[in-house]
Order: structure tokens, then sequence, then C-alpha cells
């Protein structure tokens, strides 16, 4: 009689061990909840600077130091714009590739040869409009930069020419910290909007847990636009009839030349980001990185103390209505007001004139630091005509003077002891 053998019971599908396919697929899952991430209007002075700048069509160079979120912010201004990204790598191509391969016709005897475009040119040509990311310029060796020179200015590749719609982003790293790298040559640097990237702490925490600053446009006035351009206008020009000197002063050193200089281009570059940033209604601080990015901190800081006294009133107005008169809270653009009066008396020196700048100098006793107008008001009292009577007003100046100049001889003689 034959001996029944029991079937064996399967093994539930559970009990099975994944499949290496299925992991990967859990793994991605769980990076894409990484990835996951929201934004939120937040103030940012930098971002706002990198989207003004190109907001004004002009080139924008990031310097910073690796690793600190340079790509990472030009992938979300595209995305926040709506532009296509095109990111090359300025390092890993050849000059070729940014002047035109040449391409040999049937006759180029009597048709010549065509330098013909890279692929990415001819796809953001046919977009129309997009962002052109030029990624670790300062590996580019020498040759490389040269190739770049016509790109960023002119917009062309070969006989290929950028649409307007193109924007043009660049990021460095300072040479120190750059692999290999060079510094970036005086006629391509002087090409670009230079802005300092750093980090921003709170922004660093608040994106890792999830929500980033968004970038967005300004919000440019359309009933400013002509005051904007004008204001800008009077503002470089001022400046450089003043110091004629500013207009070309390329750096002596090497690492200078690879930065912000003046020149009439970058001059150029700057009254427009002057209009667009008076246009929006940005901050000092805005102003500040976009001029100084643009013809270096020197003239920069000269051209942001003359924006300064643009707004002052004017001596005239002020000697018209003493009382009345608004006052800068600064203390050098107070002094400056104060100065002015003084020096519009001495231009037209009358009578009524100068009883209405002892009159300011009192509001501005009255309303700020006591030591301003000691010496506006030494200049002034040297301006009295014999038949002028003293007014009332000086009475109340008398003891700031007095006391000013006591202040002075005690430090004298205490210098003298030493």
């Amino acid at each position: 009689m034959p001996i029944a053998v029991p079937t064996p019971t399967p093994t539930p599908a559970a009990s099975a061990a994944p499949s290496p396919t299925s992991q990967l697929d859990v793994a991605a899952d769980l990076l894409a909840l990484l990835r996951a991430s929201t934004t939120e209007p937040r103030p940012d002075d930098q971002l706002e600077a990198l989207t003004l700048a190109v907001a004004a069509d002009l080139p924008v160079l990031l310097w910073g130091e690796p690793g600190i979120g340079k790509t990472a912010a030009l992938t979300q201004l595209a995305a926040a714009l709506d532009l296509p990204l095109t990111t090359v790598i300025a390092s890993v191509h050849e000059p070729s590739d940014f002047a035109g391969l040449p391409v040999v016709g049937d006759d180029p005897a009597t048709q010549g040869v065509p330098m013909a475009p890279p692929d990415w040119a001819v796809r953001l040509v046919r977009a129309g409009r997009g962002l052109l990311f030029l990624d670790e310029l300062s590996t580019a060796p020498p040759a490389v930069q040269a190739a770049l020179l016509r790109l960023v200015l002119e917009r062309r590749i070969g006989a290929l020419r950028l649409p307007p719609g193109v924007r043009i982003v660049a990021a460095a790293n300072p040479r120190s910290s750059a692999a290999d790298g060079w510094e970036l040559s005086p006629p391509l640097a002087n090409r670009f909007v230079h802005l300092q990237w750093t980090h921003d702490h709170d922004v660093v925490v608040r994106g890792l847990g999830g929500t980033w600053p968004r970038a967005t446009l300004p919000r440019l006035d359309p009933a400013r636009l002509p005051e904007a351009v004008d204001f800008a206008r009077r503002a470089v020009c001022g400046l450089l009839a003043a110091r004629p000197t500013l207009v070309h002063r390329l750096p002596s050193g090497e690492t200078q030349r690879g930065g912000p200089w003046p020149s009439p281009r970058s001059w150029d570059m700057t009254l427009s980001l002057i209009a667009f940033a008076t246009a929006a209604g940005s901050s000092r601080d805005v102003l500040s990185s976009l001029v100084r990015g643009t013809v270096g901190d020197g003239p920069g800081l000269e051209l942001l103390a003359s924006l300064d006294r643009l707004d002052l009133p004017d001596p005239e107005d002020v000697l018209a209505d003493p009382a009345g008169a608004v006052l800068p809270e600064r203390g050098d653009l107070r002094q400056a007001v104060l100065d002015g009066v003084v020096a519009a008396v001495r231009a037209r020196p009358e009578r009524a004139r100068w009883d209405s700048a002892w009159a300011v100098l009192v509001r501005a006793l009255e309303t700020g630091a006591p030591d301003l107008v000691v010496v506006p008001a030494t200049t002034l009292a040297s301006l009295r005509q014999e038949d002028w009577d003293v007014p009332a007003a000086i009475d109340k100046l008398a003891g700031t003077v007095a006391l000013s100049r006591r202040a002075d001889r005690a430090a004298v003689a205490a210098q003298g002891r030493r």
C-alpha cells in the first residue's frame, strides 16, 4: 500500500524577502519627501539685489565660498520667475564652444565658414526666454574667459544671438577656495555686477526645515519711472563731474582687477541699477550692494554719499522758511545742510538772509546735537556787516559756542601736558 506524502504548506507572500527594486522605490519615496519644500515671502537683501539686477537685464556674478547655496538660489530664482534654467559649466568647455564651431559648407571660398553654436544656445533661442547660468566661472582658464566676452556683453555665440528674454547669471568661488582657480580677466570682470553671496543662519535653518525664501520680481512703480531715471542720471553725472578721475580707474592689483571697478561701461550699469532700485523703493542696503558690486567699494561709497546729498533740502528753501525747515536726523547730513545755508548767505549776503540763517541754527540747536552748530555759527558771525544789528537768536547760541571753545582749549592743554 503506497504511503501518502503530505503536500508542503506554501510560504505566505508576506514572508518573502523584498526585492532590491522595491527597496529602491521606497528609497525614492523617502528622497522625494526630503526634497519637498515650500517657499514664503521673506525679506532678503541679497536675493532682492540679485532679482533687481536680473530685471535690469545686466549680467550678474555671484561670489561665494563652496557649498553656501549659489546654485540652489539660481535654481529657485528660475522657478520663481518661470524661466527655463540652462546650466553651463564654463571650466569644462573649450573656447570654441562659446565662439562657435566652424562648419565647412559647399563652397567656403564664396560663402565663408559659418560658426555653429552649441545645442544649449539653440534651445535658448527656440524658447525665446530663459536663465543662462554660467557656473564655476573662476575655474575657467584665460582662453575660455576670453571666449566668454562676446557672450556676456553682446549675447552672441557664433553667428547666433540670444533673444532679449534671456538673462545671464554666473557663479564663482574665490581663487583661494576654487579648484585650480584663476583670477577673472579685467575685461570679463568689468561686464558683470558682482554680488557677494553669503549664507544667512536663519534662512538656512528655516530652509532645512522645509521653507525657503521666495524670489519675486521687484514691483516697479510706473508713476516713479521718469523720476527714477532723472534721479539716477543726476546722481552719476553729478559725482563724475566733480570727480573726473573716477570715470575710469583700472586697479593695479590682479585680484582687484578681477572684481568690480569703475569704467564708462560699469557706470552705465550703475545708472540703470539706481533707476531700478529707486523705482522699486529698495532699501539702502540693497542699493549699496548693487552700486559697490558694479564700480567697487571706494567709488560706490562716494556715490552713495552723494545720493544722500541729493535728497537734502535746498538751502534757499530753508532760508525762506526757517521755522518750517525739516533738518535731517543724521549728523553728517544735518551738518551738510547747515554748511549749505551759511554758504548761501556768503554767496549773497543780505540782512534778512543773515537773520534767517541764525533762526535755522537755533532750530538745529533745539532739535539735534548742539556741537553741529558751532562751526556754522562761527562762520556766520564772521559774515556780519557793520550796519547789521545782532539778532536775539545769537543769545541762544552763545553758550554753546563758548562751551565748545573752552572744551577745545582744554583738549589742547591736555595734549600739551602729555
